[in-house]
């Protein structure tokens, strides 16, 4: 059954415009679309979460099929790293924030349909709302927290959650909270541990794979409107883009879920940051630690000749990129089964990308009994930014 199936519904939206029946006249010879279905396009209303990697294929398809109110939440700006895979957004977006240059590509594509921006962090505080008048939602989110709150606010509301993910080569995708289906909670019950999945700064994606995953949820958007076809309803579409597999699981709705089990716990929103273990960032401290130095630091001591030792845990496909001269390599998770390469008594500096895998191997380190080693905070960036600005920056 279509999302749209009110007889009133379908008669505000009215009858196409004859730039619109030439626009859509490919739409409108398939029978399985039709006059009909493109006024349920028109008619409808599908909120995006995230106008980036997922977002981008999403919003541009979902224009162009004539989606007649699209919103889109995002509170980000453009980034020159973003453009290897946000295709909505251009080199002189850079800078700009991403609904801006969202919205202004997609008028101009489409400028039949009615674009909403809401230039908002999506919290607990404000996802009802922002939900309650849209009959689809798309989720193109990257962390655990969204993700959760996505699901439950749709399951609370009655609303198809279209979801996918992805990360390096591999993607994923479902329709979720759909009554005759799982949500995403049925799937995943618990969050896995803060950090123990990378994200995509981290990780690393392949730029044409949030293309194939948010053209398979922009096609589950057109088809839940249309009442058309199978949709991902209780089936999990895993893509391994490396080996250009596609496998599917059968998902079941989980009796004892929490929020859509017919004994549920969770009736209203909740704090999902801290049903994900993740608590604020803490402010950097004004001042180094004794387990830091300053890549300015760095740059003295071998400016002046010092003897110690510049340890770097990145990976090895992250030195091809750039790196300190006279670093040796060992990659955080070789660390403890590489210890012996260290000495205990040389003076030592480790470093990363931003700072953050040098502070885990200094933190083993010293409780492996190294006494005179440092982080490098602020990783290769921060040298990049205040000792050597040829290094690129990734």
């Amino acid at each position: 059954m279509s999302v749209i199936n009110q007889p009133e519904t379908l008669a505000k939206a009215a009858k196409l415009s004859n730039d619109e029946v030439l626009r859509y006249s490919r739409h409108l010879i398939m029978p399985e679309v039709s006059m009909e279905g493109q006024l349920r396009l028109k008619a409808a209303k599908v909120l995006l979460i995230g106008a980036g990697g997922l977002g981008s294929p999403l919003s541009l398809y979902l224009a162009a099929a004539g989606v007649g109110k699209i919103g889109i939440v995002d509170f980000d700006v453009v980034d020159v790293t973003n453009l290897q895979r946000q295709v909505i957004h251009s080199t002189p977006d850079v800078g700009r924030p991403k609904l801006q240059s969202a919205c202004e590509h997609l008028k101009n594509l489409n400028p039949h349909i009615e674009i909403v921006p809401y230039e908002t962090r999506l919290s607990s505080a404000n996802a009802m709302e922002l939900f309650k008048d849209y009959d689809i939602v798309a989720d193109g989110t990257d962390n655990f927290p969204t993700r959760y709150l996505v699901n439950d606010a749709c399951v609370l509301l009655g609303k198809p959650n279209v979801y996918g993910s992805i990360y390096r080569f591999e993607g994923q995708a479902s329709v979720f909270a759909a009554e005759q289906g799982p949500c995403y909670r049925c799937l995943y019950p618990e969050p896995p541990p803060p950090g123990l999945v990378p994200s995509c700064a981290e990780g690393g994606v392949l730029g044409i794979l949030p293309g194939l995953i948010g053209i398979i949820q922009a096609t589950e958007v057109v088809k839940l409107i249309l009442g058309k076809g199978n949709p991902l309803i209780g089936r999990l579409l895993l893509l391994d883009a490396l080996e250009m597999r596609f496998r599917e699981l059968k998902l079941r709705k989980n009796p004892d879920c929490p929020i859509c089990g017919p004994h549920r716990t969770i009736h209203e929103l909740i704090d999902y940051d801290q049903f994900c273990g993740i608590g604020p960032e803490p402010p950097p401290p004004p001042g180094l630690s004794e387990f830091e130095i300053d890549p300015v630091g760095v740059k003295k001591k071998i400016d002046a000749g010092e003897k110690f030792f510049l340890l770097d845990v990145r990976e090895p496909h992250e030195v091809e990129i750039c790196q300190i001269p006279g670093s040796y390599l060992i990659p955080l998770g070789q660390v403890p089964a590489r210890v012996s390469e260290l000495n205990t008594a040389d003076d030592m500096v480790v470093y990363c990308r931003s700072g953050q895998r040098s502070g885990k191997a200094v933190d083993f380190l010293c409780k492996a009994g190294f006494r005179k080693v440092k982080n490098m905070r602020g990783g290769i960036l921060a040298w990049s930014d205040k000792v050597d600005p040829s290094v690129p920056k990734y």
